[in-house]
C-alpha cells in the first residue's frame, strides 16, 4: 500500500507522490518566538514530527525545514517591555522552545532558518512581485499585494474573493486598494526600536509576516517542493497568501500538498493565548513526563481536534504504563529492534494504519495488541516488535525499569525502598505478615507500587 493524505488543497486523501522520487521537500510554519510555547504549539510540532518520522521510515530521505518568526509585532512589543533587544528575547525563547519540545520528543527539522537572515530573499521576491504588477507602494510607506490581479486567490481556503470580503478578517487598512491586499513591507514608524528596522529600496521598515514563509521555504527546498504544513488556522490568510506570492513571483506551482493540523481545545475551544486558555509546555512537564505528553497526543489523529485535559493526561500516563510493563518482562538486552519486519501481521497493519494519512490511534491500538501478547507468552519476538514500532512514533525508548520507576530520584530515596523491601522480605520470612502488609501500604503511600514475583519483589512509581 502507498502513502496516502489528505490534500487540503483538493479537500482529499490523495496517494503520495514526491517530486524527486525517494526524496521529500517538507516545510512547517514554526513559533513566532515571543513568549513560551504551550501544548497548542506542541500539538502542531508533534503532528509534523510524527509526519517526518514516518516518511524517513518508509525510506524516503527528508529535508525538513520549520522556521522560527523572530521579528514581529508581538516579539517587537515584549522586546521593548522587557527592556532588551529583539534577538536577546528571540535567542531567549527560541532556546526554552528547543528546551520544551526536545522533552517531548520532537526531532530537531533538518533546517530551522529564523526570518531575520532572509530578509534579503524577501526583498528579491518583493521586488519580482511589483515588477510584475502584483505588488504597489503605498501612500503610507508600506508595499502591498494586490490580491485581485493574482488569477486563482481563494484556491486553498475554497472561496472566491467575493466571499472572503463578505467573512473579511483582514481589517481596512490606509493606503489599501482593496481591504483584502495585504502587507509585503511594513514601513518603519518612528517609536520602532533600531533593531526592528531594515533598510530596502522601499524605505526602512521590516517584512511583513506571509512573505517571510515564503522566501524561507523557496530558499532552502527551491520554487515548487512536496509538502507545507501547519495549524489549521494559518490556512487562511497566511498559507492563502503564501500561495499568492510563491506562484505569483514564480509562476510555477507551489506545494503538491497542504497539510494542516487540527486544534487542540480547552472546553471546545481551540487553545490560545489570545483566549488565556492556554497551558504553556513547561507548566504541563511539571505535572507529566513528556513521553506521557507525547502518548496523549498521538491517540489522536493529527487533523482531529481534541481536547486538552488532566484527565485525559491521566488516562494516558496509564496507558504508557501499561505498554512499558508489559516490555519490563522481556529481556530486550542485545535485540535490535529497529530491523522490523513489514510483513509481520501486526507490523503490516500498523504501516497500513500509517501509510492512510498517519492514522496513529489505530497504530496504537496495535501497540497494545503486542503488549497483550507479551503479557501472555513473554515473547522477545512480540516485544521486539513493540518496541521497534513504538520507536517510529518516539515512543517506548527508556529503559521499561527506569520509566516506571521515573523521578524517583527526584522525590524518593531508592536505597530506603530497598531497604524496606528487604526488611518486608525479612518479615516475611519470620511469617509477621502484619509488618509486611505495613511496609507494602507505607511504601504505597509514598506512591510506590511492590511488585512480587518468582524473581523476587520490584518496584515502580504509582
Amino acid at each position: 500500500m502507498s502513502l496516502r493524505l489528505f490534500n487540503s488543497l483538493t479537500g482529499q486523501v490523495e496517494t503520495f507522490e514526491p517530486l524527486v522520487p525517494g526524496q521529500v521537500g517538507m516545510y512547517v510554519c514554526g513559533m513566532t518566538i515571543y513568549d513560551f510555547c504551550h501544548v497548542g504549539h506542541a500539538r502542531m510540532m508533534m503532528s509534523f514530527d510524527v509526519v517526518q518520522r514516518w516518511l524517513k521510515a518508509s525510506g524516503y530521505k527528508v529535508n525538513y525545514v520549520r522556521n522560527i518568526t523572530d521579528i514581529d509585532d508581538k516579539i517587537i512589543r515584549r522586546a521593548v517591555e522587557r527592556g532588551i533587544t529583539i534577538r536577546q528575547l528571540t535567542d531567549e525563547m527560541t532556546a526554552a522552545m528547543h528546551a520544551d519540545i526536545g522533552a517531548l520528543g520532537i526531532e530537531m527539522p533538518n533546517h530551522e532558518p529564523r526570518a531575520t537572515e532572509y530578509v534579503g530573499q524577501m526583498l528579491d521576491m518583493i521586488g519580482k512581485l511589483e515588477s510584475k504588477g502584483l505588488a504597489y507602494r503605498a501612500g503610507n510607506g508600506d508595499v502591498n499585494y494586490a490580491v485581485r490581479k493574482f488569477d486563482g486567490y481563494g484556491k486553498l481556503s475554497g472561496k472566491s474573493l467575493d466571499q472572503l470580503r463578505a467573512g473579511e478578517r483582514v481589517a481596512v487598512d490606509d493606503g489599501k486598494q482593496d481591504p483584502l491586499d495585504f502587507v509585503l513591507w511594513k514601513s518603519a514608524k518612528p517609536e520602532e526600536p533600531a533593531d526592528a528596522k531594515y533598510e530596502s529600496v522601499f524605505g526602512a521598515g521590516r517584512p511583513g509576516w506571509h512573505i517571510e514563509c515564503s522566501a524561507m521555504s523557496c530558499a532552502l527546498l527551491g520554487e515548487q517542493f512536496d509538502i507545507h504544513g501547519g495549524g489549521l488556522d494559518l490556512q487562511f490568510p497566511h498559507h492563502e497568501n503564501e500561495i499568492a506570492q510563491s506562484e505569483g513571483a514564480s509562476g510555477k506551482r507551489f506545494v503538491n500538498y497542504w497539510m494542516h493540523n487540527g486544534f487542540l481545545n480547552v472546553d471546545n475551544e481551540k487553545m490560545s493565548k489570545s483566549l488565556g486558555n492556554f497551558f504553556t509546555i513547561r507548566d504541563v512537564l511539571k505535572s507529566y513526563d513528556g513521553e506521557t505528553v507525547r502518548y496523549f497526543m498521538l491517540r489522536v489523529q493529527y487533523r482531529s481536534p481534541f481536547n486538552y485535559s488532566d484527565a485525559g493526561l491521566d488516562d494516558a500516563r496509564q496507558g504508557l504504563r501499561r505498554l512499558y510493563t508489559a516490555l519490563d518482562t522481556v529481556d530486550l538486552a542485545g535485540v535490535n529492534t529497529s530491523a522490523i519486519d513489514w510483513t509481520q501481521d501486526h507490523a503490516a497493519r500498523f504501516k497500513a494504519a500509517m501509510d492512510e494519512d498517519f492514522n496513529t490511534p489505530i497504530a496504537v491500538s496495535i501497540l497494545f495488541e503486542l503488549a497483550a501478547e507479551v503479557n501472555r507468552t513473554r515473547s522477545i519476538e512480540h516485544a521486539a516488535l513493540l518496541k521497534g514500532l513504538a520507536g517510529v512514533l518516539g515512543l517506548l525508548q527508556q529503559e521499561p525499569r527506569a520509566y516506571l520507576q521515573g523521578g524517583a530520584g527526584d522525590s524518593v530515596d531508592a536505597a530506603a525502598i530497598d531497604a524496606a523491601i528487604a526488611a518486608r522480605a525479612q518479615a516475611k520470612a519470620a511469617k509477621n505478615f502484619a509488618e509486611a502488609d505495613r511496609i507494602r501500604q507505607d511504601l504505597l503511600a509514598q506512591g510506590i507500587v511492590l511488585k512480587d514475583s518468582a524473581q523476587g519483589t520490584t518496584w515502580v512509581k504509582a
